[in-house]
């Protein structure tokens, strides 16, 4: 069989597992979205029709309903916006610090904060909750956003991404005695753009669908994000009521998130190749 023949049916074939396997993962997603615009009465008896009536607005509707929603999803959008930015600011210095300034203590340093890594989240929430308590910072958006703003990912992500850039461009700023960190603003931060919509991508995702902080930090409802809020309106779902209101929650949560990915998923290709070149 002439090779180019045999290298096109191949690339047919993985072309068919991998659209078969993506199939396979949004099966789950598409029965959620189905079941949300079914009757909660239907779906006591009825768990499996995706495309079949009865359909209706109502879970919808009762989500728009609920007294605090739009509260909760400005709380949501604010805790995200602010821990993205300050994540992004944080991590871009430090990651230049660590790529390209010379101090005693570097690799060890940077050791210690890829450390933080293997330390799961968990585990700090019961010092964190004292130390909050003790500075007064429950209930309050500074109390949700600030333990977001550790990123050992995020320094990680950068300084790759900075090693990746050539060292003549900043050589060449401060030929014109351009300080170092104008080059750093003017010239290195620009090219790193990449990285930054990546790592804002990550970061905004993590801090929108987080649950388990705001429910230690955020005791009083008008200080709920879109997570904790949704969840405290649940009742009872062990013989499935409400399912329906429950599956319209997911996706009512999930969507901004999902616009998100979709508007900034092409610099995720870019950066991936750019921390690759290190």
């Amino acid at each position: 069989m002439n090779p180019l023949l045999r290298r096109s049916w191949f690339d047919r074939f993985v072309m068919a597992a991998l659209t078969l396997l993506a199939l396979a993962w949004m099966a789950p997603l598409l029965w959620v979205v189905a079941l949300s615009f079914k009757p909660n009465e239907f779906l006591l008896t009825h768990t499996d029709v995706f495309l079949a009536p009865p359909y209706t607005l109502t879970n919808y509707l009762d989500i728009l309903q609920t007294s605090q929603v739009f509260r909760w999803l400005g709380n949501s959008a604010l805790v995200a916006l602010l821990q993205t930015v300050g994540v992004l600011v944080l991590s871009s210095l430090a990651g230049y610090g660590f790529a390209r300034c010379e101090f005693p203590g570097r690799k060890w340093l940077f050791a210690l904060v890829m450390f933080g890594l293997a330390v799961p989240a968990q585990s700090v929430f019961i010092p964190l909750h004292r130390l909050f308590s003790d500075w007064n910072l429950q209930n309050t958006i500074a109390g949700l956003t600030l333990p977001g703003l550790s990123a050992p990912f995020g320094v990680y992500l950068m300084t790759q991404y900075f090693k990746a850039i050539p060292t003549e461009l900043e050589e060449a700023a401060m030929l014109d005695n351009t300080s170092r960190f104008k080059t750093f603003l003017r010239i290195i931060l620009p090219l790193s753009l990449p990285a930054q919509a990546t790592l804002g991508i990550f970061t905004f995702l993590a801090c929108w669908n987080d649950y388990l902080w705001p429910l230690v930090i955020a005791t009083q409802p008008d200080m709920y994000t879109l997570t904790r809020g949704l969840a405290s309106t649940q009742t009872n779902f062990a013989q499935s009521e409400g399912l329906g209101f429950l599956m319209a929650q997911a996706v009512f949560a999930g969507m901004p998130a999902l616009l998100l990915y979709l508007f900034f998923q092409r610099h995720l290709v870019t950066a991936v190749a750019g921390t690759g070149k290190s």
